[in-house]
């Protein structure tokens, strides 16, 4: 049974990662006038929970099973409902980044935005 657990969070993951995403104009050319405006950074988006709840279909499959071990290598998956905000944007970010290394999860992380991220975390922390 946990293959075809571990298949489908797979398979969702690259449902994930390949949907159609708005297709967007490209940027008009800046010039040194009219500098470019700076990068928002995950901690300073505000999250959405509503919008939150609605991406982590995907994290229940293995946080949200109580006493849930890993097959191979064999550890504990951590229950993320209640966690820090902050501590679960820096997770996701450095997943997303490659700095935090756990395969599984830097595929879910890549599929996600920065947006994606911190309403993730805005809904995970408001758990009890």
């Amino acid at each position: 049974m946990r293959p075809l657990m571990i298949a489908a969070c797979l398979a969702l993951t690259t449902a994930v990662a390949f949907a159609d995403e708005p297709k967007q104009e490209p940027a008009a050319t800046t010039t040194a006038a009219t500098p470019a405006p700076a990068a928002a950074t995950p901690a300073a988006l505000k999250g959405d929970a509503a919008a939150g709840k609605q991406l982590i279909y995907t994290c229940q499959g293995c946080h949200g099973i109580t006493g849930y071990k890993n097959a191979y290598p064999s550890y504990h998956v951590p229950r993320i409902g209640g966690q820090s905000e902050q501590y679960l944007l820096n997770a996701l970010t450095e997943y997303k980044k490659g700095t935090r290394k756990h395969p599984t999860m830097q595929a879910q992380a890549q599929s996600f935005s920065d947006q994606d991220i911190a309403n993730i975390a805005a809904y995970l922390s408001s758990l009890k």
